[in-house]
């Protein structure tokens, strides 16, 4: 009976990890309100770095994210308060086994009135045969400040790995005053590279990242986002419509990727440092 259990199909051990962050406003200060951490999902260091601003740093203590890993997270800013919230690493989204389930991810993030989050993880790093089903939620009061930043690595290229082939739904929803502003879905499914050497669709590029910043203000930020991204050439792209500034970057590699993406968030957070992770 032993025997024949031990030739009994293989079951892979799954991570489950669930985050929920709040911040509040006490005086001149935002602070922690509220923390609840289970599973492999951690929050450290919520304090304040900047006057005025609360800062977190997330883990994930399961060493990154493999087939059927569910990871669910939220993060909520009251009135008046701000927030940073930062990841310590990039997250690695591992090879899924044939007929595997994808990895489960999940973040929502609320935004009160005349409050500010800034969400700034990482980058995303995909490896071949991934299968990853991510959606990220975010919801604004009408005076609602929020800036965000998404970056997806298709294998590194300074350790020779390549994407050739992975399952990809990644998903950002943002809401003003409970109506739309933006929906957007990558849908990736079969020959990534392939797909990624199109023209219209990366041009062969291997790192690419979308910036989003919301504010009443963001629109002013055009012209000086777009002049601190020239010299990274023309695979970028920048936009701002209703309250809304969006930067498309595209790059070979994930060093690259990353100068574009600092330069556009020190004019938009200046004089404020980014997170000490980003220099690790």
């Amino acid at each position: 009976m032993y025997d024949g259990a031990c030739q009994s199909e293989t079951v892979y051990q799954r991570a489950v990890g669930d985050l929920r962050v709040t911040f509040k406003r006490r005086g001149d200060l935002s602070v922690l309100d509220d923390l609840r951490q289970a599973g492999c999902l951690k929050a450290r260091f919520p304090r304040s770095v900047t006057q005025g601003w609360a800062d977190v740093t997330t883990l994930n203590t399961s060493g990154g994210v493999a087939s059927g890993d569910r990871l669910t997270a939220a993060f909520a800013v009251g009135p008046g308060a701000r927030a940073v919230v930062s990841a310590q690493a990039a997250e690695r989204f591992y090879r899924a086994p044939a007929g595997g389930l994808p990895s489960f991810v999940r973040t929502r993030i609320d935004v009160a009135e005349a409050g500010s989050l800034e969400w700034l993880p990482q980058e995303t790093i995909l490896f071949d045969n991934c299968a990853l089903d991510r959606r990220l939620e975010i919801n604004l009061a009408p005076d609602a400040w929020f800036l965000g930043v998404e970056s997806l690595v298709f294998g590194r290229t300074a350790m020779g790995e390549r994407v050739e082939q992975a399952w990809l739904r990644d998903a950002i929803h943002v809401r003003r005053d409970g109506r739309w502003l933006l929906h957007e879905t990558v849908r990736m499914d079969g020959p990534v590279s392939a797909m990624l050497g199109r023209p219209a669709v990366a041009a062969g590029a291997r790192a690419v990242s979308t910036l989003l910043h919301v504010a009443p203000d963001a629109e002013a930020f055009l012209t000086p986002v777009r002049e601190a991204l020239e010299e990274y050439g023309a695979e970028l792209g920048v936009s701002a419509w209703n309250g809304m500034l969006v930067a498309r970057m595209l790059a070979s590699d994930s060093a690259k990727l990353r100068k574009a993406v600092t330069a556009a968030l020190k004019i938009i957070r200046a004089p404020r440092a980014l997170p000490r992770v980003w220099m690790c």
